[in-house]
């Protein structure tokens, strides 16, 4: 364990996201659950521990310093975010266990996926981390600050499926692997990509990146 949370504390350094050893272990409890799950319930595909360790809460965690200097131009107000196709949570439970203040909610159209988050949030003692089984179009929700997704669709897709559920001033930000421009092509023409930010996962070979959009103004 305490490797493991060497590993991982040294890389959130990396990523401009300090954790403390508290933060680290209740993430790498949360990595056990998920392993733990996986052996009954398709979570994920990646099944080595030091893979998830990287893949999951190290790729994740790189979100964390771009959130924060997004919520900086907010002001000091609580945040609603939406993690749509969440899977197993992520990026929904690392945000949650790291931002106390966020209101996090995890969909996904799998309903063993939101059990999961549920005993996620039970067990680790996170009241800001809730779980919805739902498609997201069909989600009744107050409207959220910040709508996030991983590896769920295209960009176009995200954006036309939770555009209702966009508080007003609020954006979506999305995780890509490689700079997605015939996604961004596609966008309807009244949505803006006002940054697109290069991300550099530790003990990752692979591009990532995050597409921030919001509703052009007029």
């Amino acid at each position: 364990m305490s490797a493991d949370r060497d590993r991982l504390q040294a890389g959130a350094e990396v990523l401009g996201t300090p954790i403390t050893e508290t933060q680290a272990d209740t993430l790498l409890a949360y990595l056990a659950l998920l392993q733990r799950w996986n052996q009954v319930y398709n979570l994920t595909a990646i099944r080595d521990p030091q893979q998830m360790l990287v893949q999951h809460l190290l790729d994740s965690l790189s979100v964390l310093a771009p959130l924060d200097r997004h919520r900086a131009g907010l002001g000091e107000r609580p945040i609603r975010l939406l993690d749509v196709g969440s899977g197993g949570g992520l990026p929904g439970a690392v945000i949650a266990v790291l931002q106390p203040d966020v209101a996090v909610t995890c969909v996904d159209t799998v309903g063993k996926k939101a059990t999961f988050i549920r005993q996620v949030g039970a067990e680790l003692r996170l009241p800001n981390l809730q779980a919805r089984h739902a498609r997201v179009e069909e989600l009744r929700e107050p409207p959220y600050d910040v709508i996030t997704a991983r590896a769920f669709a295209s960009l176009a897709d995200l954006v036309r499926l939770t555009r209702s559920l966009l508080a007003p001033g609020a954006c979506w930000m999305a995780m890509k692997g490689q700079h997605p421009q015939a996604e961004i092509d596609t966008l309807p023409v009244d949505v803006s990509v006002f940054h697109v930010e290069q991300l550099q996962v530790p003990h990752l070979d692979a591009e990532r990146c995050l597409i921030w959009m919001r509703p052009a103004t007029v």
